[in-house]
């Protein structure tokens, strides 16, 4: 289809066409459907999203069969509503419905893996909390949705989304850096302006290491998710306000395949490093666990 960002936005921009239309016509021709059934499929994933922000934001919320994590989308929804947020009410909204919705997924609930697991919680936060504050309608959301899958396609086909292989840079900075794109388009960027927006995403959390405690997508996953949601917010203002970003998208994803094969496989989903290898992460891990699954388990 498309082997870079370049090709791309090129396309885009000599056919008038954004690149949700184009991931449109692309899932049209790949799964033999109509319009109306791809954009269906979509909605599914839209809704399953919503689910899951509504669900650990209501009520007492969600906890963790660990109980490490759980409750923290609660919280932070009860502060920006009793509170002045030092970021702005807006932008707590997105770290709220990040937060819930990998809550939701630590607690083994249904989520929609943007691009993964571990990252399902930025796309949602962004999404939310634009819907809340600017109205969008519901074939905006799903086009959204299409837009940073169209950018994701991309990045995964040059690099990686996976934590194993390139960090969590490759999970949550990848999700942070399609929403800005999806976010860019909606808002009446050029896809120019969308591609620096990944650049500026990418490159603000180039070398995010993953290191789960105890391997488990919990800590610090959930709180990373929150950062990724407002990253991605504030990279696509930037690209919207025309600053760009020096170093080209595509170059900015191939450094961050190059730092994500390099990292230490410790720093690789391991469990062993980073967080995971500190006292307390050792101590969670051995509580779960027991002292038997140290780290020769993953050596």
């Amino acid at each position: 289809m498309f082997d870079s960002m370049k090709e791309l936005i090129e396309y885009a921009e000599q056919n008038d066409t954004t690149f949700s239309e184009i991931m449109i016509a692309h899932e049209m021709e790949t799964r033999g459907m109509t319009r109306e059934e791809v954009y269906g499929l979509m909605q599914q994933n839209l809704d399953t999203m919503r689910d899951a922000v509504e669900k650990g934001s209501t009520g007492e919320g969600v906890k963790s069969v660990t109980g490490y994590t759980g409750q923290d989308a609660i919280k932070v929804r009860k502060y920006n509503e009793t509170h002045k947020a030092l970021s702005g009410s807006d932008m707590v909204t997105a770290v709220q419905g990040a937060i819930a919705t990998n809550e939701v997924n630590a607690a083994m609930g249904i989520i929609c893996a943007t691009p993964t697991a571990g990252s399902s919680g930025t796309i949602p936060g962004v999404l939310f909390k634009l819907e809340q504050s600017h109205d969008l309608d519901n074939e905006q959301m799903i086009k959204f949705l299409f837009s940073a899958s169209m950018c994701g396609m991309i990045i995964a086909n040059n690099a990686s989304v996976a934590g194993a292989i390139g960090g969590c840079q490759a999970e949550v900075g990848t999700a942070s850096a399609i929403a800005a794109a999806a976010a860019v388009e909606t808002f009446g960027g050029t896809p120019t302006q969308a591609g620096h927006a990944i650049a500026i995403s990418l490159a603000n959390l180039l070398g995010l290491v993953c290191d789960p405690v105890a391997g488990l997508v919990e800590i610090p996953c959930v709180m990373r998710n929150a950062i990724g949601s407002g990253n991605g917010l504030i990279s696509a203002d930037l690209a919207l306000a025309g600053v760009e970003s020096r170093i080209p998208v595509d170059e900015v994803i191939m450094a961050m395949d190059t730092v994500g094969r390099n990292l230490p496989a410790s720093l690789r989903e391991t469990g062993i490093g980073g967080l995971a290898g500190t006292p307390t992460g050792q101590a969670i891990k051995e509580k779960i666990f027991g002292t038997s699954n140290k780290d020769e388990v993953f050596s």
